[in-house]
């Protein structure tokens, strides 16, 4: 039998942190001491306070059967709690949707607003899933360059009157993977306003609004703007502020219409977060943050290392100001991908190159802050021996 997958799914690049955990799974099997600043899975441990806590909920009976809809009102009411210490913004129950992980999310929030030839606006360099999320609901993707000379925002000017006519959604995500830019209070004003005039849905990804390294920088949210809940949601996830990637628990908020399209597409593919999870998340976001503030330290101290040593070694690298990515220029001769593989290669040491998200991040490798300061140190002694 001739097994033939269908238009869509050819149409789908290879999925780039699958790719390069491959690559680390094949030198290790060769006998490297890999040192991985790739995939942006945070290294740290979950605070054990969380740990405790899903080990109690994870007793209950009540917790063992499908946890259908949009959440425990428990969850949602700690996110709404949480959401107003942090940014000030007033979230109602019905606002808040639980989510598998906001990349379950951001996946499908495609399903429920775009139809075959809508155009979505994406970002990129970006997270790869906004793309494949365009690919197959039959959207089109018009791609918005994240430059430099930008700060790494969007021109929302140059976006052709054609391509507006047929918009739906527009991906924005700050603080900025892949290149640790946040956003100032003047472009959310002018996004919202935007989004209105050309009736254009906002998906703001802020997954890395806790990764921060000056309190009188603090990431904005989206919705902290008037009029944003008028035209958009904010997508947000436990994966990276409380090091939970492998508990699969975040949440969209924001417009209810919205919330609701995207709760009527989750109703159809899944059945829940896990209620247990979600007891744990709610421990997570009402408990003391001092777990956070002292993962922030630990990662002020691995960028100050490997920007410092990068900037001796005579790298062009900016220093972040969110995140835990540093975005950096690569030797001149070479591209992003002979970089990746030179460094693979001659260091046994894994980052993501640029180009792999999006043809605007050629010219810029990508290093994750996820191991330890004694690891990065030795990482830069190994790309001081490359000869480029």
């Amino acid at each position: 039998m001739k097994i033939e997958y269908n238009e869509k799914l050819k149409k789908l690049p290879p999925y780039l942190f699958i790719e390069i955990d491959r690559k680390k799974k094949e030198a290790i099997e060769k006998g490297k001491d890999i040192i991985s600043l790739g995939v942006g899975d945070p290294d740290l441990p979950t605070p054990e306070h969380i740990i405790e806590s899903i080990q109690e909920a994870v007793t209950k009976s009540t917790n063992h059967h499908y946890p259908f809809g949009v959440g425990l009102l428990s969850y949602r009411e700690a996110i709404g709690k949480w959401y107003k210490k942090r940014f000030n913004v007033n979230l109602d129950v019905d606002e808040i949707c639980a989510l598998i992980g906001s990349k379950e999310g951001i996946g499908h929030i495609h399903l429920g607003f775009v139809n075959p030839g809508d155009i979505v606006l994406i970002p990129e360099p970006g997270y790869p899933v906004y793309n494949t999320g365009t690919i197959l609901s039959d959207g089109i993707a018009h791609f918005m360059p994240l430059l430099a000379e930008n700060n790494f925002l969007p021109d929302l000017d140059i976006i052709p009157e054609n391509v507006l006519k047929k918009a739906k959604l527009i991906f924005v995500n700050y603080p900025n993977n892949p290149t640790a830019a946040i956003a100032p209070k003047e472009f959310y004003i002018k996004l919202i306003e935007f989004a209105k005039r050309n009736n254009i849905i906002v998906v703001s990804d802020a997954a890395y609004s806790e990764i921060y390294y000056d309190e009188n920088e603090k990431p904005c949210s989206f919705l902290e703007f008037p009029g944003a809940k008028e035209v958009g949601v904010e997508f947000h996830s436990l994966s990276k502020t409380y090091n939970m990637t492998g508990w699969r628990i975040g949440w969209v908020c924001g417009n209810k219409d919205i919330v609701a399209g995207i709760a009527k597409v989750k109703d159809n593919y899944d059945s829940g977060v896990f209620q247990a999870v979600q007891e744990a998340a709610v421990a997570a976001l009402t408990s003391s943050q001092r777990c956070v503030e002292n993962f922030r330290k630990i990662y002020k101290e691995r960028r100050d290392v490997l920007v410092g040593g990068l900037r001796e070694l005579e790298w062009q690298v900016s220093l972040p100001k969110a995140s835990f990515y540093v975005w950096a220029k690569i030797p001149e001769g070479y591209t992003s991908a002979q970089t990746v593989s030179k460094l693979l290669d001659l260091a046994a040491i894994i980052c993501t190159p640029g180009s792999g998200m999006g043809k605007s991040g050629e010219g810029y490798v990508r290093f994750s802050l996820t191991v330890s300061g004694s690891r990065i140190k030795e990482a830069i002694k190994r790309i001081g021996l490359v000869k480029w």
